[in-house]
């Protein structure tokens, strides 16, 4: 089976053959029929194979499973989110044909040479061995577990994958991955190659999406970078010697999706709102010196939306804390950094962060002095709040939802909001972004390794604003455009 992917021939293009028909009345169905057949036959010696090893793991060698799950981990403490039975279909084939349990104290894995369950199995039972065996078992040990992006999939079928260290380009047979899997989305696999076909030997459980690319290329820069000193190009075969390495990064990737996102605001801070509750003497007073902490706001603008006695008195009014401009996001005229409602003889201040917390608390001290008495300060995390979120009414949530809509049948409305969401969305290229070493898409876009982590950001981003929720009603950014700002193609159909 050649290593690279060839052209596909269309169901209505030509038939390869010259025979003048198109290729779906002439040589696919007897290709299909013969290719099914070929796999079919195939995947059932080896999973033959693959069920007489494990018995035959088991009895030699079922006390330490336990060992060679925490080798595959690189730990002795994996991580408790992570449950063996659902990783069984990446770690077996590594406790069969991989692991050594003397590759700690060496240093190196078993990769290339078989690990300590085949070696065995083969001193028992390799006169008894039929060739498709044999091959079976040089597969499994001898090729490379790699990261594959998927270029094209036919769910259920087959998938067309690229392998991101390499570049080599292959299509597979692959009757359960290509069902979930899909374009731009990423897999840790074993190829291998079998007569007439090439399949999956084994894969990772979860599917690494796009924006994990900058991952395997920082992978890839690194052993590239490695074996220039030996005058050597990155290979298939050579990537046997960097098994470790590859499992590093795929570990890694695994355990940050199990991982809960760092919840941060603007500033980059955790997310942990503060309320921050005072006695004051005046509203009227209280307001004078805090209003300018809105910055860019006149104060008849803040009392606009205020409450007065029929004396005229100031009873309430709510305004934001305001900073000019945003340090992440260019196009934001201003940052919302909390909240300030003065009632009466209250004031109430809310703000997303430890810190915002400490200056807000310190301004409104500098500003009010002793007319302002600090009472109490209630932190809640994103979990506490989400904790509280089920004793809320789910009416206002549905109203709110309902007004959107209203508002956005409002083709004027509607634009303005398309508007503003596509200038955020555009600012993008040229902010500093950490997956690009701190550089902006337009400075990461120069070189081949950055272009490739932007498209597959892009892609990402694409793929989220398909959720519901993320953006308001049915509007949706033009990432294409985008794409021609940093003159990226957009991707294949």
């Amino acid at each position: 089976m050649p290593s690279t992917l060839h052209p596909k021939t269309g169901r209505n293009d030509p038939c390869p053959c010259g025979s003048g028909k198109k290729y779906k009345r002439c040589c696919l169905q007897h290709e299909s029929l013969s290719e099914e057949r070929s796999w079919a036959r195939q995947r059932e010696a080896s999973d033959q194979l693959t069920r007489e090893l494990m018995r035959f793991a088991a009895r030699k060698f079922g006390r330490q499973v336990d060992d060679a799950w925490q080798d595959f981990n690189m730990s002795d403490l994996p991580m408790p989110s992570v449950d063996r039975s659902t990783e069984d279909q990446i770690f077996m084939p590594y406790f069969l044909f991989h692991w050594d349990p003397d590759s700690r104290a060496k240093g190196r894995s078993a990769y290339g040479k078989g690990g300590i369950v085949t070696r065995w199995y083969m001193l028992e039972r390799a006169a008894r061995l039929s060739e498709a065996e044999k091959l079976f078992l040089d597969q499994a040990v001898s090729q490379p577990v790699s990261f594959y992006e998927v270029l094209r999939s036919e769910p259920g079928e087959r998938m067309a994958i690229r392998d991101i260290l390499t570049g080599g380009e292959i299509e597979v047979i692959e009757r359960s991955a290509s069902r979930t899997l899909r374009q731009g989305d990423i897999t840790y696999a074993q190829v291998w190659n079998l007569p007439g076909l090439a399949i999956l030997g084994c894969c990772a459980p979860i599917c690494i999406p796009p924006d994990r690319k900058a991952d395997v290329i920082g992978l890839r820069k690194k052993l590239r970078k490695r074996i220039a000193k030996q005058n050597r190009d990155l290979t298939s075969g050579g990537l046997i010697r960097y098994a470790d390495d590859i499992r590093e990064t795929y570990l890694n990737i695994r355990d940050a999706l199990h991982t809960p996102p760092r919840l941060c605001n603007t500033d980059g801070d955790p997310l942990v709102l503060h309320s921050l509750t005072y006695r004051i003497e005046s509203a009227e007073e209280a307001f004078e010196a805090l209003a300018p902490l809105a910055v860019g706001r006149s104060k008849g603008d803040l009392l606009r939306e205020a409450e007065f006695d029929p004396d005229g008195k100031l009873q309430r009014v709510n305004f934001d804390w305001l900073k000019k401009g945003n340090r992440k996001i260019s196009s934001w005229d201003n940052t919302i950094l909390g909240s300030i409602t003065i009632s009466r003889d209250s004031l109430v201040a809310e703000v997303n962060s430890e810190k915002r917390a400490t200056r807000l608390h310190a301004e409104i001290e500098k500003r009010l002095g002793p007319s302002a008495v600090h009472q109490r300060t209630r932190a809640r995390t994103p979990e506490e709040m989400l904790k509280d979120s089920p004793r809320r009414k789910a009416s206002p949530a549905k109203f709110d939802d309902e007004e959107l809509q209203d508002m956005l049948r409002d083709p004027e409305v509607r634009k303005r909001v398309q508007e503003s969401l596509q200038k955020h969305v555009e600012a993008w290229v040229d902010q500093k972004v950490p997956l690009l070493g701190g550089r902006t898409p337009r400075q990461a876009v120069q070189d081949l390794d950055g272009r490739e982590i932007v498209e597959a950001l892009l892609l990402e981003w694409e793929r989220r604003g398909e959720e519901k929720g993320v953006y308001p009603g049915d509007i949706r950014p033009d990432i294409n455009a985008v794409r021609r700002l940093l003159n990226l193609m957009p991707p294949a159909p």
